[in-house]
């Protein structure tokens, strides 16, 4: 910490530390606090003045932590975490500035619980800045991800009701192994027992959870971000087949993971996957990669990419 900061600060540093670090030893904590340990072991001595109870114990698994129970004074931000949290907020949620909005409501409730001098340039910030809402984004609902996230956690089979992208709906079992967000878009990573398979599911379409009294043990390597990413570009209903000239190392850092798997050929490299929306697969995915490239299957990506074609073709007729 500077050394200028006072010892009023440093002491609510200390408790901080100890509620998020138990077992802080002396040596640490000086550390963190960045002043002797004779100083540290006197922060710890004004907040046992204050009424806060720290206990310490000593040996390899010693330390100084905070009395089962403790209740504590509440969060304290400067004024840069605070600034830093209205805009984290604003970057997910940009109708946070609405007031009637659910996190516009929380997030007005913690700037108004801010000192002044802090929350006045948050209020600031939040009052004048604007975001543009993400058309690609879909916010589900915070009962239905908590109840996802709860039954991640407690390692819980739910029973899910989901909705389609076509509109229809369903009812199965599945083993929640997490959520993730991703680009805007939360997901459940999950095993489902209907198809007796990893199925990736959009939370925004999940329509009512209910937990189950039967546990589940996820894969010890699992990797929830790599996986949702390789399960985004398989298992839809129409299979993509496309030929680039150039190497893989060269075609790769355009290919998302949701437009399927780069596999090296003779004279470049092929992908190979499938998607639900062959139009955006086309428009959006493979006109922004700049190699040349052939499609060669299926069906429905040839005659989005023919049409693409004629459009961008008829914007140079005169």
């Amino acid at each position: 910490m500077p050394s200028d900061i006072s010892p009023t600060a440093r002491a609510l540093r200390t408790l901080e530390i100890l509620r998020t670090h138990p077992g802080t030893t002396a040596d640490q904590l000086a550390g963190r606090l960045g002043v002797t340990e004779r100083a540290a072991r006197r922060y710890v001595g004004i907040l046992r003045e204050a009424g806060i109870r720290v206990e310490s114990s000593r040996g390899p698994y010693g330390g100084y932590r905070l009395h089962r129970g403790t209740r504590l004074p509440p969060v304290v931000f400067t004024q840069a975490e605070a600034l830093g949290l209205v805009m984290a907020v604003l970057d997910g949620q940009p109708s946070a500035t609405e007031a009637g909005h659910p996190v516009g409501a929380a997030l007005g409730k913690v700037i108004e619980a801010l000192p002044e001098d802090v929350g006045r340039q948050a209020a600031v910030l939040r009052e004048h800045a604007k975001a543009a809402p993400d058309r690609n984004s879909a916010g589900p609902e915070p009962a239905i991800t908590s109840a996802l996230v709860t039954a991640v956690a407690t390692r819980h089979r739910v029973r899910i009701a989901y909705r389609g992208e076509a509109g229809n709906t369903w009812k199965s079992e599945v083993d929640p192994w997490a959520v993730v967000v991703r680009h805007g878009r939360w997901y459940l990573l999950c095993h489902c027992h209907r198809a007796d398979a990893i199925r990736t599911y959009r939370v925004d379409r999940v329509r009512a959870v209910s937990q189950t009294a039967h546990a589940f043990a996820p894969p010890e390597d699992l990797d929830p971000v790599a996986m949702l990413e390789e399960k985004l570009g398989t298992g839809w209903k129409f299979p993509t087949h496309v030929v680039f000239d150039a190497p893989p190392a060269e075609v790769a850092p355009w290919i998302p993971a949701p437009m399927g798997r780069l596999h090296p050929s003779a004279d470049g490299c092929v992908l190979l996957g499938s998607t639900s929306n062959p139009a955006m697969y086309a428009q959006e995915w493979l006109a922004a990669v700049p190699f040349d490239f052939r499609v060669e299957g299926g069906a429905e990506l040839r005659a989005a990419v023919a049409a693409v074609a004629a459009r961008f073709a008829a914007a140079l007729v005169r």
